[in-house]
């Protein structure tokens, strides 16, 4: 049995899993709001407070953490807690214990994915081969790249690629970076615009310095639902003209930003996005602004054109490649693969 956990800003989804005929299959799963809990240890010690039996057959968990991961220990992005694997190791008596960054688990979930649970937005060559980038717009922005061993698979390498500076293109965006430098009263990474923060700051800078209207249903709503789902809903269903240039904002410094990352690495593989929101907006990524922002690239734009773009819809991505490399890392260590000998069984 194996534990895996996805941290986010928000929350905290932990996963059991086992494997059938060398698929991770899943036994158990919970997702618990992280800000009620004062450290991970909590959360795991709840999952397991009824389930003794589960706990003693956990050979090794990973968890997918926001932030730097160095010598097995991290300060999480947007939570106060500091990780240790060696610590977690002690407290949860579990013998395999291992804390990657969130987009390294996510890069590892891809192969772990059925088809269905890949949407593609633009097609291009499907046997393209070659690095492939991932670009994950949630709770923050994370990036990782998937480097292409020229083979037979990918191996993710994380980055903090989204705290990079904000890249305004337009002059509409020039003057969103304006207003966000006043407000933040300084430097704006591109994470302040590509994310869930940014779909808040966006939204503000049309409604605060733009002067778009904002009708009192709207206001009201905003004030007692989660902002962003708001947005989100009645940008895609088009009830408010406010919420609808939200999203189009959104989508096209998310699309720049993409394009961004695919000239960097040379992602003939493809670009993946991951996260929370761009399933959630599915309507406003298909109209075009992305796909325009992520191909306007001047004479780069044709290569651009030769990269498939792909939308990850399955929301356990992280948790499968957090299983999956628990499999692979307590494995090398013992000596012993779980899919392997599920393969030998069927």
């Amino acid at each position: 049995m194996i534990l895996a956990g996805d941290i986010g800003g928000t929350k905290v989804h932990l996963a059991l899993y086992q494997f059938e005929n060398g698929r991770l299959t899943p036994t158990r799963d919970h997702k618990y709001p992280a800000n009620e809990f004062a450290s991970l240890d909590e959360i795991v010690n709840d999952f397991f407070k009824d389930d003794s039996a589960a706990r003693k057959d956990v050979q090794a968990a990973c968890f997918g953490c926001p932030g730097p991961v160095r010598n097995g220990r991290l300060k999480l992005t947007n939570l106060p807690w500091t990780l240790d694997a060696r610590d977690l190791q002690k407290s949860l008596s579990i013998e395999h214990i291992f804390l990657i960054n969130d987009l390294e688990a996510n890069g590892y979930g891809i192969p772990e994915l059925a088809p269905e649970a890949i949407y593609t937005l633009h097609q291009s060559d499907p046997a393209a081969v070659g690095h492939r980038g991932l670009v994950s717009a949630g709770t923050g922005l994370g990036e990782a790249l998937l480097v292409w061993d020229g083979d037979k698979k990918h191996t993710p390498i994380p980055s903090e690629g989204g705290h990079v500076d904000f890249a305004a293109r337009t002059d509409q965006e020039i003057a969103l970076l304006q207003y966000l430098r006043r407000t933040l009263k300084g430097r704006v990474s591109t994470e302040r615009v590509v994310s869930g923060i940014g779909i808040k700051n966006i939204y503000a800078f049309l409604k605060d310095d733009q002067r778009m209207e904002e009708p009192a249903w709207l206001a009201e709503r905003m004030q007692h639902e989660d902002p962003n789902a708001v947005i989100g809903q009645c940008g895609e269903d088009g009830s408010s003209e406010l919420c609808a240039e939200t999203l189009k904002i959104f989508a096209g410094c998310y699309g720049a930003e993409v394009g961004n990352v695919a000239l960097k690495i040379l992602a003939m593989g493809g670009m993946y996005m991951g996260g929370g929101i761009a399933p959630k907006i599915l309507k406003t990524m298909e109209n075009g602004v992305f796909m325009q922002a992520f191909l306007d690239k001047g004479r780069m734009s044709t290569l651009l054109e030769a990269m498939p773009v792909r939308i990850i819809l399955d929301d356990t991505c992280a948790l499968l490649g957090a299983a999956g490399y628990a499999e692979i890392k307590a494995g090398e260590i013992s000596g012993h693969s779980e899919r392997a000998a599920s393969l030998v069984k069927a």
